[in-house]
């Protein structure tokens, strides 16, 4: 019994070191990902280390800033404009088509666009067999059909010319601006991007976009051609060459890869670099051909019960659709930013907990920097240049600018290279622009309009502060920032 005992404790104690040990490698992951992590020094690290270690990072900011920025709610935001501007949207389109000769092209890219270009996806839904008088197939087209009508109805009114016509055109067109207006704002939310497009670049931009609508359904409608060939040519090659029908299978995921990295790469009113919109696009292509392919298994689903849903049924289907593709979109472009902007977040921790001492010795670095290449002629510098000359973590160097700039000590500029990307110069006169003239700003800056007795009940406590900051920013050993010359530079 004894020894029974003593083995019964030895195993539980045993277990216990293993849960043990067990937990403490949990905490040592935990730790590593919200801390250590962002403090790795990428040139102490193998090229290997710091993509393994760049991606796992940009996949915890792509999740965290989903939820931070709410995400879902601009895809409903979005829902509800698309909703609206639909129909403005596709007229406008289809009256370029018509003046083109391709209507047809792309009443039947409009439909292989809702069976998502796909082979397999549309012999789906056309083999889908007829169960309460309705088929999958029949739906999409009476879908579409509706769509056509409404579309068909808007051109010949605006046929018919008059007061009435005109303001109809303009506010079709003002609904279309408000749609892309919208999209961008929430693009340029996602890359905190404050400054929007001017009303010319929006319009020449918007109209480009809605002229390379008509080239992305020819595509589709010549690949729907391709999977089915009438050409008795075509059909030879593809009994003789079987691997020819697979390679096609893999273009429509091809179009919509491109058409989401197109997307990521304009549609922001900043730089972004290709290959951050390309693996954004290649994320967001896949995950929407496979949405599409839900969406059609949930028609033929409800093609089954449609004896007790109906029709209507089709319509939060649809909305749902559309609800699913922007947040694939939101979340696509949020994945462009965290690839991007991976490293302005490393001392995240350190930048949210900063001492006030420190960060004025980190803005005058900056803004040195910045003075410095002014008087030697030198092109200014955008923050993330200005961050890795400087050594300040990138995320810190935009709060500091934008403080400046608030202070007018410094002004963006368009940079040399792209006139989206900021750069910064000096607001006034370099001259004037000493070690005491800074740090006098920044302590001033914001509102002192409170109701404090400060003449009477806190006048002694408000005179030794004034003394205090007297004697720090009105000193005899003032120094002007562009004679601060780094070590290296002497």
């Amino acid at each position: 019994m004894a020894d029974s005992a003593k083995k019964k404790g030895g195993d539980d104690m045993e277990e216990q070191g293993r849960i043990g040990r067990l937990w403490s490698r949990v905490t040592r992951v935990i730790q590593f990902l919200t801390y250590d992590i962002w403090r790795l020094n990428p040139e102490s690290m193998s090229n290997k280390e710091n993509i393994l270690f760049n991606a796992i990072k940009t996949v915890m900011l792509t999740v965290r800033n989903v939820q931070e920025l709410n995400i879902a709610a601009s895809a409903r935001s979005l829902t509800y404009r698309t909703l609206l501007s639909i129909v403005p949207l596709l007229a406008i389109i289809f009256a370029i088509a018509r003046g083109f000769g391709i209507e047809n092209i792309m009443q039947s890219g409009l439909f292989n666009l809702m069976t998502g270009g796909n082979r397999h996806l549309t012999e789906m839904v056309a083999s889908e067999r007829v169960v309460g008088g309705v088929s999958a197939s029949e739906r999409t087209h009476e879908f579409i059909d509706i769509l056509l009508e409404a579309i068909n109805n808007s051109l010949e009114e605006a046929k018919g010319g008059g007061v009435f016509a005109g303001v109809g055109i303009l506010l079709f067109l003002y609904t279309i601006m408000l749609l892309f207006n919208d999209i961008e704002a929430n693009f340029n939310k996602i890359w905190q991007v404050s400054r929007g497009r001017s009303i010319a670049r929006k319009v020449t931009d918007y109209s480009a976009m809605v002229l390379f609508v008509p080239i992305f359904f020819i595509l589709i409608n010549a690949l729907t051609i391709l999977n089915y060939p009438q050409n008795e040519t075509l059909k030879a090659i593809y009994i003789l060459y079987p691997f020819i029908p697979r390679l096609l299978d893999v273009v429509p995921f091809a179009l919509i890869i491109l058409l989401f990295t197109v997307l990521y790469l304009v549609i922001p009113n900043t730089k972004v670099k290709f290959h951050n919109a390309f693996v954004a696009g290649i994320v967001a292509g896949v995950t929407f051909q496979f949405v599409q392919m839900l969406y059609l298994s949930g028609q033929i689903w409800i093609t089954r019960y449609n004896a007790i849903y109906g029709t209507f049924a089709a319509i939060p289907l649809m909305l749902l659709w559309i609800q699913l593709s922007w947040f694939i979109t939101l979340i696509g472009a949020e994945l462009s930013y965290a690839a991007q902007n991976v490293r302005n977040f490393s001392f995240e921790k350190e930048t949210k907990n900063i001492s006030r001492r420190y960060k004025d010795f980190f803005t005058l670095i900056i803004a040195s920097e910045v003075v410095q290449r002014f008087a030697n002629e030198q092109p200014p510098l955008t923050a993330d240049r200005l961050s890795v000359r400087c050594q300040v973590p990138a995320r810190l160097t935009h709060i500091i600018l934008d403080e400046l700039v608030e202070l007018n000590v410094l002004s963006p500029t368009p940079s040399m290279s792209d006139e989206r990307v900021v750069a910064f110069q000096p607001a006034v006169d370099i001259n004037l622009i000493s070690v005491n003239y800074v740090l006098s700003k920044i302590d001033s800056n914001g509102s002192e309009d409170f109701l404090v007795d400060t003449d009477n009940e806190f006048y002694a406590h408000w005179e030794a502060l004034i003394a205090s900051r007297s004697s720090l920013y009105e000193g005899k050993h003032d120094l002007l920032l562009k004679d601060l010359v780094m070590a290296e530079e002497k």
